[in-house]
């Protein structure tokens, strides 16, 4: 049906009017989206099912990466540049009077994450199908997503995000394999046959139903299965309420990331958590068995990959099924989950690092709290015979201290690897971090940076700029983005600059339009476009960012001779409903764009933007069009980075700290192609051992500092009286926890090298197509074999067996 668009025309027609009983001219732009989603679906599933056959019986080892996260944005345009139908779909549409993009559109951002640890993971599933390897996603179907995140009078306000409210086109509701998922209750000690038997009884329980989503792969058979929970009733409780039950139960799989400032918060969250493991376990369970009728060998042919803590109640979850249903002893259950079981820390904050109080904990699960007290227990004899007397090293190593279950301390006892994100973040977490458990366990630390989906990120989003590529050096970089380097040469190539010069035009311009729609600025599409989008956290430093606007606005007020290249600034981020700080800083960029964008003195030359509601689908136009990546997070402090990725293999030029994936990039373009400031890991460390920062020095000493600190109290901003009091508190009265003052001289002083660097035009491309030719190393496709080899040891299947 899609082999011309004359066929594709008839059955998108015919499929159309057979779906809604009604004309295509009668027809909405939904009901056509959801035919063609429909018709994709159906034109993949030989290959899906053929996929599922061959992985079982082939017997070949599988991987299923157990993530609370899996931002996918927009599946229609992917999907059909994998395919490889694309222009023939788009040219049918077209003769029908449908725009596809304009059908792209109106599909709704699948936007179940907050950030990177999300996308990662969705480029992952990309990677693995695009790779011919046996790899599935598990997941949570929220209803809503984070939150549609609306700017009111400058501030965050969040609005239910409702992905679902048109259906979605690209799922299969499995209910006949639907699994049941038990919390409360109490444990029931029996002996059968002289053997110590544990049940879980009087428990309430809910019902997981899967929604299955295909992984297309690109320009191969091989589709794989992203499998959604979604939380329904089970069999209603007598001793309570129905619709309280229904309530309860729904809201398991209705909002990710609930709000926790209270217990029934922290308590849905875990609920949350377990849901999603309990469910993933018993379906991999169950689909091993009916393969091989034995789970004895069940870590030869599975792997078991929990993305950060949050999937870590996996390695009890299968203790469980192993002990309680299999009726295996502790020390066979044992060998199996730490073979089977690997893990990807994505944080050195160690507030960020997932802790449980056993008051809400042992309730909830109790089952699982006592595997999990035996595991500990275990674990605390082990460390007594190494280090013996050595009470304080065995208190901080615990899985169970002070009433707190630590689960990455979990993760780290039942996992056979353990990989930090970029170089720099294992080596933190191996010296520093984790130190304690490196020493025990050295053989488990390996590091796996981190990588993107070029053929999203480059391809689909930027198809200027990839058709520019593919007329330079050919296409075969699609398969193998380290072909990429091919572009080396062409950096010096006076007609290759002009092309991406122009190509480079027509995406900021492209952008521009964007934001005037959607904000109303009007931004010269000649001005240097310098971005910073990503989570809105302190230790990003989108502070040091507005700070430096200041400083820039100031002396434009001031200095008559002052001049600079026009600049407009683009933000993009969320913060976390409950992250006030946060919320105030979205609230002081936006205040600043009010100020500069409306100062006809200085708005020619300074632009601030804030894009609302930050989401992959934006990310599609606003990586093609940037000129200057902000990758600014104290040093330390960023595990890897992703964003910094996707605007390198664009052509943007960073200016960043020595951080996370940074370093890697500095690697690779040197220091001649990227802006480099700030302090280093190792003496951010220094300052964190030994003290001697004193922000208050920075800001006696430095007039720059003290005028823009003085503007966040003054009146600077109208209407602002104590509004950003908490702001200028964190940089002197708490001493500036994330050296925003420290760096402030350094990133100046690097951000006057981008302005001096951009008016050599010729120069300034050469370092765009440098840093595009040397992206190629960060595609995920790298990042998951290294995964395939080294961790899961998995092989990725023959082409040419499928329907």
């Amino acid at each position: 049906m899609f082999s011309n668009k004359q066929c594709f025309q008839q059955a998108f027609l015919k499929k159309l009017e057979m779906t809604y009983g009604k004309s295509f001219r009668e027809s909405t732009i939904y009901d056509q989206y959801h035919t063609l989603g429909n018709m994709v679906r159906e034109y993949i599933s030989s290959n899906w099912i053929a996929t599922n056959e061959k992985q079982r019986s082939s017997h070949i080892k599988q991987v299923y990466y157990l993530s609370i996260e899996f931002l996918l944005g927009k599946l229609l345009g992917q999907n059909l540049t994998n395919l490889g139908i694309r222009e023939v779909v788009r040219e049918g549409l077209q003769e029908l009077g449908i725009d596809l993009e304009d059908m792209e559109g109106i599909e709704a951002d699948a936007g179940l994450g907050n950030g990177g640890l999300g996308r990662l993971a969705a480029c992952f599933l990309d990677s693995l199908a695009s790779s011919n390897l046996p790899g599935h996603g598990c997941g949570i179907r929220y209803k809503h997503g984070l939150f549609d995140q609306k700017i009111v009078d400058g501030f965050q306000v969040e609005l239910p995000e409702q992905w679902l409210r048109h259906g979605n086109a690209w799922e299969v509701r499995k209910v006949d394999e639907a699994v049941e998922i038990s919390f409360w209750g109490e444990v029931e000690t029996l002996y059968d046959k002289g053997r110590l038997t544990f049940r879980h009884i009087h428990s309430e329980t809910i019902m997981a139903v899967p929604y299955d989503i295909p992984v297309i792969g690109y320009q191969t058979p091989v589709v794989n299965t992203l499998r959604l929970w979604n939380a329904e009733p089970s069999r209603f409780p007598v001793h309570k309420d129905v619709m309280e039950y229904k309530r309860d139960t729904e809201s398991v799989s209705e909002f990710l990331y609930p709000d926790d400032t209270h217990e029934d918060g922290k308590v849905l969250r875990l609920k949350q958590q377990y849901f999603l493991v309990s469910a993933s376990l018993q379906s991999i369970v169950l689909s091993h068995r009916k393969t091989y009728g034995t789970l004895k060998n069940f870590h030869e042919k599975v792997a078991i990959h929990i993305n950060d803590t949050h999937p870590v109640l996996a390695i009890p979850e299968l203790m469980r099924i192993l002990m309680d249903e299999e009726h295996m002893g502790w020390d066979e259950a044992w060998t199996i989950t730490t073979n089977t079981i690997s893990y990807t820390n994505h944080t050195t904050l160690s507030e960020a690092l997932e802790k449980w109080s056993v008051h809400l904990f042992q309730p909830l699960l109790p089952r699982i709290y006592m595997i999990v007290q035996e595991i500990n227990e275990r674990f605390c004899k082990q460390l007594w015979e190494s280090y013996p007397g050595d009470w304080r090293k065995i208190e901080q190593m615990a899985i169970i201290a002070h009433d707190m279950v630590k689960m990455a301390h979990l993760a780290l006892v039942g996992s056979y690897r353990v990989n930090g994100v970029a170089k720099l973040h294992t080596e933190i977490l191996k010296n520093r971090e984790m130190k304690d458990f490196y020493e025990v366990y050295p053989e488990k630390f390996n590091n796996k940076t981190n990588g993107i989906t070029h053929r999203r990120w480059l391809l689909k989003a930027n198809p200027q700029l990839s058709s520019a590529i593919t007329d330079a050096i050919g296409s075969s970089w699609v398969h193998h983005p380290s072909d990429l380097e091919k572009l080396m040469p062409y950096a010096f190539d006076s007609g290759f600059k002009e092309t991406i010069k122009r190509v480079r035009q027509e995406r900021k311009t492209i952008l521009a339009e964007i934001i005037q729609c959607q904000t109303g600025i009007i931004i010269d599409d000649t001005s240097i476009f310098d971005v910073q989008v990503k989570r809105l956290h302190a230790y990003k430093r989108q502070l040091l960012n507005v700070l430096h606007i200041m400083y820039l606005y100031n002396r434009l007020k001031e200095e008559k001779s002052f001049e600079i290249y026009p600049r407009t600034f683009i933000f993009g981020a969320k913060a976390s409903p409950g992250y006030y700080y946060a919320k105030k800083i979205i609230k002081l960029i936006n205040s600043l764009a009010d100020k500069v964008n409306n100062d006809p003195q200085t708005s020619p030359f300074l632009k601030v933007v804030f894009l609302e509601n930050y989401r992959v689908s934006l990310a599609e136009y606003v990586f093609p069009a940037a000129d200057v990546s902000e990758q600014i997070s104290t040093a330390s402090k960023e595990a890897s980075g992703t964003g910094n990725m996707k605007f390198m293999m664009n052509g943007a030029l960073t200016i960043g700290t020595l951080d996370g994936a940074n370093v890697e990039i500095f690697e690779r373009v040197g220091s001649d192609n990227m802006f480099i400031f700030g302090l280093t890991a190792e003496e951010v460390l220094h300052y964190e051992q030994n003290g001697g920062y004193r922000s208050n020095d920075y800001y006696h000493y430095d007039k720059r500092i003290q005028q823009v600190l003085e503007q966040l109290l003054n009146g600077f901003f109208p209407n602002s009286f104590d509004l950003f009091e908490s702001i200028y508190d964190s940089l002197l009265m708490q001493n500036d926890q994330y050296y925003v003052l420290r760096d402030f001289g350094s990133y100046t002083l690097a951000q006057e090298k981008v302005n001096t660097a951009y008016q050599s035009q010729e120069t300034w491309l050469e370092k765009s197509i440098i840093n595009t030719a040397q992206s190629g190393y960060f595609s995920s496709d790298r990042t998951i074999r290294e995964y395939a080899d080294e961790i899961w040891g998995i092989r990725s299947l023959e082409q040419g067996t499928f329907v």
